[in-house]
């Protein structure tokens, strides 16, 4: 039993790795074709307007990650960012002297009691996760309507440090980079060498299983989701920050686009399954796809197309390389 669970997760990493690399391939000659047709693409202020675009995306994938590992999936981040980014705006209007960082931890908890509910829907009352964030994403939504009166906050309303949260650098780097590799760093460790983490990873394999041998599904579900809600919090100062202007409509579908980045990156929807590293791939390639498009004159009509061809492509890529693997172990274990 323990050889095949051995078997089972050697297979696991190899299907990982063979993912991983063949989505770094692809990258690389991605890169390459876009830099033929305009050569401005692998210029540092474009590779720097890229990866400041996609920052907030990054952030957001890791919280989408180890919901979607635990077999959830969470539509209500896009409202949640939306909600925290107008409670946070609208207080810096009114408090302008107030901190960045106070700013910061604000729409963090903001995000984390708007998680916390949602999580509490699916782990206690077992609230199927799709029906739980639909239903709060809608009411979210409401209430930054409510609170707003429909008004947006106008770059004039907020203060510069506030502003400057995503305009500014340090040695160099805008502060939205340094974020998002920080978020990066801290829930690699997290995954990976915690027991938390593998806990996480546990539910998403097997919550029966998990149950038995003592993990606390429940609590693990509603981490997960929290974490969400906080890294939503988070994005939504960043957001507002960056675009000076908080409207109730901000992020209205994101969700979809943070998901497409995680199936990219080899996020498994079926649940226990997707590394960090992997995402991290995901996410640079949905980013080169949302950059590079314009760049190479490709229509609107076709951007979305193409986008969406890509996340096919992943996935079948991945289904394939999963089959093929298990075929191979299947066939040592039967000789």
């Amino acid at each position: 039993m323990a050889e095949k669970s051995s078997e089972n997760r050697m297979s696991l990493e190899r299907i990982q790795q063979i993912r991983e690399f063949s989505l770094i391939g692809f990258i690389i000659i991605l890169s390459i074709f876009v830099q033929f047709r305009n050569s401005n693409f692998l210029t540092m202020a474009n590779l720097d307007d890229l990866l400041t675009n996609t920052a907030i995306l990054s952030i957001l994938a890791v919280g989408m990650m180890m919901v979607i590992i635990t077999r959830g999936i969470d539509l209500s981040i896009g409202a949640t960012l939306a909600l925290s980014g107008m409670l946070t705006s609208m207080l810096v209007s009114v408090y302008p002297a107030l901190h960045p960082l106070a700013a910061l931890l604000i729409g963090t908890l903001i995000g984390f009691v708007s998680g916390s509910i949602i999580g509490l829907l699916v782990a206690k009352f077992n609230i199927l996760p799709i029906i739980a964030t639909l239903g709060m994403m809608n009411v979210f939504r409401g209430i930054t309507f409510l609170i707003s009166g429909g008004k947006w906050v106008s770059a004039y309303q907020m203060s510069d440090s506030f502003k400057s949260i995503s305009t500014g650098s340090i040695l160099g780097i805008n502060n939205l980079i340094v974020i998002s590799i920080f978020i990066y760093l801290v829930f690699y460790y997290f995954i990976n060498y915690t027991r938390t983490g593998r806990k996480i990873y546990a539910v998403g394999s097997s919550p029966k299983s998990a149950k038995v041998s003592g993990i606390n599904v429940t609590k693990i579900t509603w981490l997960v989701y929290s974490i969400m809600g906080s890294l939503a919090g988070l994005s939504g100062v960043l957001w507002v920050s960056k675009f000076a202007s908080a409207q109730s409509n901000t992020a209205s579908g994101y969700e979809l686009n943070v998901i497409a980045a995680c199936v990219i990156g080899g996020i498994s929807i079926a649940g226990g399954e997707g590394k960090v590293t992997g995402l991290l791939s995901g996410v640079l390639l949905y980013g080169i796809l949302e950059n590079a498009l314009p760049m190479i004159n490709v229509s609107p009509f076709w951007q979305n197309a193409i986008q969406g061809a890509v996340i096919l492509i992943a996935v079948v890529v991945s289904a394939l390389i999963k089959r093929k693997t298990g075929s191979s172990n299947k066939i040592r274990r039967e000789d």
